[in-house]
């Protein structure tokens, strides 16, 4: 992308500052703490986003989509380890599902209609989209069956439920491995994309140049990241929203804030095989890596260990949102209209956790 169409959102951060400065300085403004916090957070994900992409200039799609989807979402693993210290497991297990469904609704619709305005059609490799989908749906059965298990046996099997979640947790991890070498050694040529004049990054930054601006940028967004969890409660309790919208809704959107600009660009770029890698490869490094981790952290970390367990509301969501994006991405192209389904399908989503009842939170609260 030139220049010219590439406006600067380095102004913002400012809100950086601002975050920090208000929450050593006046820690009782909380709302203002939030939502500086939240605007700081997007400049340094469009650092993150274009430090990725001349990396992925020299190490490929697959690669590149991984390093994305990696550093994206250590913003979402701070914020829970950050929220399990805090005792905040309901706003935690909200922001994963928020997660996976705002990047594979909210993140993919966005990059898929953006790249579609400026062509009829992108293509990608439909092979490598299959067996991403393949794994969402993986993804959704470890979510469902605890919350089976919960409602076959019911409340009293407490013990055993953390036990079952802690043991899915083991196996999801596992296959998390077992799927990088899938993607990224015996079957890599699924994820790399045809060679395009698009795919040459302007003003190409060297290696060390690429690592050093990933790593600074990750690490102040956990720093910031850090600050909003701090300020989340009391921030949405004086705007009347409430934990389970925060959760699926706001925080899972800043924590996903560098997957939204490095997946549109690329889409815009007509990389749709990078943008997929990284909006996709998001929700499943989040269901098969970030929720197990926070899962066997929070045996440390939390007062009260975390299940793997999850409200009808949001394994509804959840289960929905990998049947329309593998329906989407299984023919191995695309256009703009399918990137206005996905967004009209997350803000339907949108509405009902906003109008969700408070009391339907309890559901999750054993």
């Amino acid at each position: 992308m030139t220049r010219a169409l590439r406006p600067s959102t380095n102004w913002l951060l400012a809100f950086v500052a601002v975050a920090i400065v208000l929450r050593y300085g006046a820690p009782s403004r909380q709302t203002f703490i939030f939502f500086s916090a939240a605007l700081g957070i997007i400049p340094l994900a469009g650092w993150l986003g274009r430090a990725t992409e001349h990396l992925t200039a020299r190490c490929g799609e697959g690669v590149g989509g991984l390093l994305n989807a990696t550093f994206g979402n250590a913003a979402e693993l701070i914020i829970g380890l950050m929220a399990l210290k805090n005792g905040l497991t309901a706003i935690v297990k909200a922001s994963l599902t928020g997660s996976i469904i705002g990047n594979i609704l909210l993140v993919l619709g966005a990059s898929i209609l953006a790249g579609g305005v400026r062509r009829k059609v992108q293509r990608f490799n439909a092979s490598g989209a299959r067996s991403q989908s393949t794994m969402l749906l993986l993804a959704a059965i470890a979510m469902i069956a605890p919350a089976t298990y919960h409602h076959l046996t019911g409340p009293a099997q407490r013990g055993r439920e953390l036990n079952l979640s802690t043991e899915i947790s083991v196996v999801l991890l596992f296959t998390y491995a077992v799927s990088l070498l899938f993607s990224l050694h015996t079957h890599k040529a699924f994820f790399v994309g045809k060679p395009t004049a698009a795919e040459e990054v302007e003003g190409s930054w060297s290696l060390s140049r690429s690592i050093a601006v990933l790593g600074a940028s990750t690490g102040l967004i956990a720093w910031v990241s850090e600050i909003l969890v701090g300020s989340v409660e009391s921030a949405a309790s004086s705007l009347g929203m409430s934990d389970l919208f925060v959760g699926v809704i706001i925080v899972a959107i800043i924590g996903n804030a560098a997957e939204h600009s490095s997946a549109i660009r690329a889409a815009w770029h007509d990389r749709m095989d990078l943008s997929l890698g990284i909006a996709v490869g998001s929700s499943i490094q989040i269901a098969l890596f970030v929720a197990p981790a926070l899962v066997l952290a929070s045996f440390l970390l939390a007062p009260h260990p975390m299940e793997l367990l999850f409200t009808p509301a949001e394994l509804l969501a959840v289960g929905l949102a990998v049947l329309i994006t593998s329906q989407i991405a299984g023919d191995g192209e695309s256009n703009w209209l399918e990137g206005v389904q996905l967004l009209a399908v997350y803000v339907i989503f949108g509405l009902v956790f906003y109008f969700l009842p408070e009391t339907a939170e309890t559901a999750r609260q054993h």
